[in-house]
């Protein structure tokens, strides 16, 4: 089924669905953070025992999102979103009513798992909701939602503990769940019948299944790396090395059962769809820098500024906030003038406001950090608007999910090596053991030489996304060049278009 299918009276109903899924998991990750004190004084614990309440969620997402997008693939993306939401909005009621920490930290666990299928599949959406013209308005609306949620999570998480309670962190998904799952079951495309669904994969496609050993070993390799940037860091050097070791050894089983695989987790025809390894490592690299401006903005505002606490979560909030408000035209800017030169004008205006994060006085005050930093942000939510449309353009619709997922693991790796990363670069930067406690000019030098490295780091995305989009044009021109068909003189379509192989 295809957007022209769709009626419109539909279609604003599916997105409003898919809109609400991107709030909910964007909400899961940001609102629990805040609650971790009130837990820890909650559930008399360490605060190493209740940042794995933070933890749970993370692995449970980064590990699980490319396989949940390639399970929508084979077996149907309507059913498994609608299950995905179903467990989302059933663990966030266990989470609200867990009477342990490990009973709280096992629901987090799940509803990571919910918050991954739905991830993964509510881009692959977009494509069967809307037409091809207004893919880019639809992405800036799902990315605005997605930068709402992160904005809202710790003031409104704030809110509902002084309120109501730590348990209102998590019971307040529950109307929202139960409201996406009512606009989801009525007006998202229902699911192709499976033998279609299974033609389209290929060659013996007809026998295709979900590769469960390639899912366990990303699944580890993933999980290893992600501990390694945030737990590890707390932890001890050998820790740390060992988890790192784990991942890249995971890493190479992962990449050696693909080759052997039948039906491996990341179809090879994906990886070579024009510009996708581009996209995602881009990706990838802009998300390290804006975990940047997470890291290093309170040390900033609080001791290099001296702005008490209320002003600097107030200014904090300016950047998620500037992004939302970006979406929906960055979304107009990809349809109007392309997803590849949007994608370079969002870099360029990261680049810009990263380089203006590192030059700017201390005494240009608050004001001198918030400028540049909305730069950055309206620059990112540009980007990642153009980049996701320009990846999901070229992607076949049965492999919509896996890609959809692959969006997801990108970014997820990107904010948490970022976390680990460019906090080092900020604590040497600074000559600091303990930038809590380091002098305003020490923290403000450290300001300066991380966001060069943000910097830096940016115009390596817009390099690899320039070179991308070089390689793209060639391979589309490549693909529309008519063949010469061995058969009878004429010529044969283009690889792929389906006009000599309809299974294809």
């Amino acid at each position: 089924m295809n957007a022209t299918a769709v009626p419109a009276s539909a279609a604003r109903r599916a997105l409003a669905g898919l809109s609400l899924s991107m709030l909910l998991s964007a909400l899961g990750t940001s609102v629990a953070p805040v609650a971790l004190p009130t837990l820890a004084h909650a559930f008399s614990a360490s605060f190493q025992e209740v940042q794995w309440v933070v933890l749970a969620h993370l692995l449970a997402v980064t590990a699980l999102v490319v396989g949940a997008g390639r399970l929508g693939d084979l077996f149907g993306r309507r059913r498994l979103f609608l299950a995905g939401t179903a467990l989302f909005t059933g663990a966030s009621v266990l989470c609200g009513a867990a009477t342990s920490l490990w009973l709280l930290i096992g629901a987090r666990a799940a509803q990571g798992v919910g918050a991954a299928v739905m991830m993964a599949l509510t881009m692959a959406f977009v494509g069967e909701v809307v037409p091809k013209a207004r893919t880019g308005r639809t992405m800036g609306l799902l990315g605005t939602m997605s930068a709402l949620g992160t904005a809202l999570g710790p003031s409104l998480g704030g809110a509902l503990i002084a309120g109501f309670g730590w348990r209102a962190l998590f019971l307040v998904n529950l109307p929202l769940g139960v409201l996406t799952l009512f606009l989801a079951r009525r007006h998202l495309p229902a699911d192709r019948p499976r033998g279609r669904a299974g033609a389209e994969l290929g060659a013996g496609a007809g026998r295709a299944r979900f590769d469960v050993v390639g899912t366990l070993l990303l699944a580890l390799a993933l999980a290893a790396y992600a501990l390694a940037m945030t737990l590890g860091s707390s932890g001890s050097g050998l820790l740390r090395t060992a988890l790192l070791v784990a991942a890249a050894l995971g890493a190479c089983l992962f990449v050696r059962a693909q080759a052997r695989a039948a039906s491996p987790l990341v179809p090879r025809a994906v990886l070579r769809t024009p510009g996708l390894r581009g996209g995602l490592a881009t990706s990838a690299l802009v998300s390290t820098v804006m975990m940047t401006t997470l890291v290093v903005g309170p040390f900033h505002l609080s001791r290099a500024l001296g702005l008490d606490a209320a002003l600097t979560g107030l200014l904090l909030a300016v950047g998620p906030l500037v992004a939302a408000v970006a979406g929906m035209p960055a979304g107009q800017l990809a349809d109007r003038f392309g997803a590849p030169r949007t994608t370079v004008l969002g870099l360029a205006a990261m680049a810009a406001g990263a380089l203006a994060l590192s030059a700017t006085p201390v005494r240009f005050g608050a004001a001198g950090y918030v400028a540049p930093l909305a730069v950055l942000t309206a620059g990112y939510a540009v980007f990642q608007t153009a980049n996701n449309t320009a990846v999901m353009a070229d992607v076949p619709q049965d492999r919509r999910g896996v890609v959809s997922g692959a969006l997801g693991l990108a970014r997820n790796l990107g904010l948490v090596t970022g976390a680990s990363v460019m906090g080092s670069v900020f604590a040497l930067a600074a000559a600091a053991g303990d930038v809590a406690t380091a002098s305003p000019a020490a923290v403000a030098a450290g300001t300066r030489i991380t966001f060069a490295v943000a910097a830096a780091l940016v115009l390596l995305a817009l390099a690899v996304a320039a070179g991308g989009r070089t390689r793209s044009g060639a391979a589309r021109a490549t693909a529309l060049t008519p063949r010469r068909d061995p058969a009878g003189g004429g010529t044969a379509a283009p690889p792929g278009t389906g006009a000599t192989r309809p299974g294809s």
